[in-house]
């Protein structure tokens, strides 16, 4: 636990990058950047543009993208980048040539973290991306021509103590996978502990022997008394979760889901689905959003634990993913995140038992098909 931080939410893509385009440009010694996506964008590029000039400045800057994650990305992105002399490292390249000895085609980084300096970082479940350059409740036109909204999602931003803790992510990654280039080290923070936040760092990998993300998560849910309010883009969580939800909804705490009403990734969509009819008899409460693509990982429990981060409630996040959340504790902080799941809540439609029970035939299918393969996805 690191004490002394503050800790700030972003919601949506303009926001974030906005917030993180700032701190880049006041870094000082070091910028560190870890993503699982890094799309050929407007986006990616105003960053390129930022990366190189703060690389200009003397500014140390390292980057690690997922090799499966940006696999449509041009590599010509990321040659400009280290031609400037920005420290760039693919992970877990899909062609087992291209580093020897570091490859693992299942192992995916999903973690999206920015640390500037000593200063400040940023986690949650925004990648670098096109499809965040409108808000959620702005409109935009999808590849049909048709209006819908952009992608729902939130990212924190934290500075204090614990950045240490993101720095020292990265640098284990950077060794683990072989990057090249020394990453320095950053100058002295302008602020020892700038806040009374408590904050907590949470890393998975798929070679531990437990993941700390989901054991921490699920601990929350048993030990809750009030609430669980959870926020998921991907949701196919397995038997143990479930009963842990409808064993808090049935001692009477208030187990509210805000999941996905549509997705890109539609098998998982199904497989989540899969489970309402159990949820809902149990007497959670689940919500769809429609108006846009939910992407937040967000959990609040009791009004006291929060997390954010890049972990979704799925095979793929517990056992074949790299992650990272932070977990804060307090009750001033959990009313931020509530605030927001409330907002999300009036943004999306309820699912009421008797209209789920009598949906049709094609949708069970579905639903069929995608917890069959739900260890797969």
């Amino acid at each position: 636990l690191y004490q002394g931080n503050t800790a700030h939410l972003l919601l949506d893509g303009p926001a974030t990058f906005a917030a993180m385009k700032s701190a880049i440009a006041r870094a000082r010694g070091r910028v560190l950047l870890e993503t699982y996506i890094v799309d050929s964008s407007a986006t990616a590029n105003e960053l390129a543009a930022l990366l190189v000039h703060k690389v200009a400045q003397g500014v140390r800057v390292a980057l690690i993208y997922d090799g499966l994650g940006s696999i449509r990305t041009d590599a010509a992105y990321f040659d400009r980048l280290a031609k400037a002399g920005v420290a760039v490292c693919k992970f877990n390249p899909v062609n087992p040539l291209e580093r020897p000895g570091y490859w693992d085609i299942n192992h995916r980084d999903h973690r999206k973290v920015l640390v500037v300096d000593q200063e400040v970082a940023f986690t949650g479940g925004i990648n670098i991306s096109r499809v965040y350059s409108s808000g959620s409740l702005g409109r935009q036109r999808g590849d049909s021509g048709a209006s819908q909204g952009g992608w729902r999602d939130t990212q924190i931003e934290l500075r204090g103590p614990v950045v240490q803790a993101f720095a020292h992510s990265f640098t284990r990654t950077w060794a683990d996978q072989g990057c090249k280039g020394a990453l320095g080290e950053p100058p002295p923070p302008a602020v020892a502990t700038p806040g009374q936040r408590v904050v907590q760092v949470l890393e998975s990998d798929p070679r531990d022997r437990y993941n700390r993300i989901y054991t921490a998560l699920l601990a929350a849910i048993e030990a809750s008394q009030r609430s669980v309010w959870l926020t998921m883009a991907y949701f196919a969580p397995g038997d143990e979760m479930i009963a842990a939800l409808t064993a808090a909804a049935r001692r009477g705490v208030d187990v509210v889901l805000v999941l996905p009403g549509r997705s890109d990734f539609s098998l998982v969509l199904h497989a989540g689905r899969s489970y309402y009819e159990q949820l809902l008899a149990a007497g959670v409460r689940i919500h769809e959003m429609e108006d846009a693509v939910m992407h937040a990982k967000t959990a609040v429990i009791d009004g006291v634990v929060s997390t954010v981060g890049s972990s979704n409630m799925d095979w793929r996040s517990l056992v074949a993913n790299s992650e990272i959340n932070a977990i804060v504790l307090g009750r001033d902080f959990g009313a931020q995140v509530e605030a927001v799941f409330r907002r999300d809540l009036a943004n999306s439609r309820a699912i009421e038992l008797d209209a789920w029970r009598r949906r049709e035939l094609s949708d069970r299918f579905m639903e069929q098909m995608g917890r069959f393969a739900e260890r797969l996805l």
